[in-house]
């Protein structure tokens, strides 16, 4: 194994939860990774999301640490303190850069923004959007259920359906959408605290507001996830979570089932495409 100041760099595109997820497992695993990230992102599951970064300057998910950097020559001295570096590049401009031995798209649009076979000597699509064999190496399963993390080689991931997976009974009435544009607004509860991740609501409580108009809980559960106070809402913008499982309040702020998943799959296809190349990553 190479000294981690000498392996090549792993970029990921997007560090929102389910993207936080492979950004934490890669690191975990000794990955040299630079994460990558829109300026304004809208991440919901905020306390499982490296994305935060992006506007506190750092954010800690399980223990480690990211940190936002303003260019690309701070990732080495961020990764060597033991944490994981973000750069505000929607463009991966910094993939010019670094050189780096993998690029992993974990945006997870539905659709690929940009990402293509010649950034890195390999690449990795998270989900809908992605082509194996034309646009990018491998493709990593990202729809719940028995495919779930799976390394596709060669075609493309199960089509977005539009509904979200089903916990608990219960799909599309988890996710929460703006029923109008303008600022995010939080609002207290029943104590006078203000509503936010981790709390236990009641179906038809008004958890925030959006350009005054309000926004009811669609069913009895914990708030797994909520958007930034003070966020530009567009009608129709995911904006909440529900997890209507009350064991879950202990968990609004670690990487979910689902995300554990598909970081599995990226270490499989990242690992394994490496071997075929004779590439060293570790």
């Amino acid at each position: 194994m190479q000294n981690k100041a000498e392996r090549p760099w792993v970029l990921i595109r997007g560090a929102g939860d389910l993207a936080t997820g492979t950004i934490l497992r890669l690191y975990r695993c000794g990955f040299k990774v630079l994460a990558l990230e829109c300026a304004d992102p809208s991440a919901i599951r905020r306390k499982a999301a490296f994305c935060e970064a992006v506007w506190q300057g750092s954010t800690t998910v399980e223990g480690v640490t990211c940190r936002r950097i303003e260019k690309a020559a701070e990732a080495a001295a961020v990764s060597a303190a033991g944490e994981i570096p973000l750069l505000v590049d929607e463009t991966s401009a910094a993939a010019e850069l670094m050189h780096p031995a993998a690029v992993v798209d974990a945006i997870l649009a539905k659709r690929n923004l940009g990402t293509h076979r010649g950034m890195a000597p390999i690449t990795v699509g998270l989900g809908p959007g992605f082509t194996a064999g034309q646009d990018v190496d491998a493709v990593v399963e990202t729809m719940r259920g028995h495919q779930l993390g799976r390394v596709i080689r060669q075609g493309a991931a199960i089509p977005n359906t539009g509904v979200p997976g089903n916990i608990g009974g219960y799909t599309k009435e988890r996710v929460i959408h703006a029923p109008a544009s303008g600022p995010m607004e939080f609002v207290p509860d029943d104590t006078g605290a203000l509503i936010d991740i981790g709390a236990v609501v009641r179906k038809g409580q008004c958890i925030g507001r959006v350009g005054g108009v309000e926004v009811p809980a669609t069913l009895d559960g914990v708030l797994r996830g909520l958007i930034r106070e003070g966020y530009p809402v567009t009608k129709g913008l995911k904006i909440a979570d529900i997890d209507p499982r009350p064991e879950q309040v202990h968990n609004c702020d670690t990487v979910s089932d689902k995300a554990r998943a598909i970081a599995g799959g990226v270490v499989e296809a990242l690992l394994s495409l490496a071997e075929e190349r004779g590439l060293a990553l570790l």
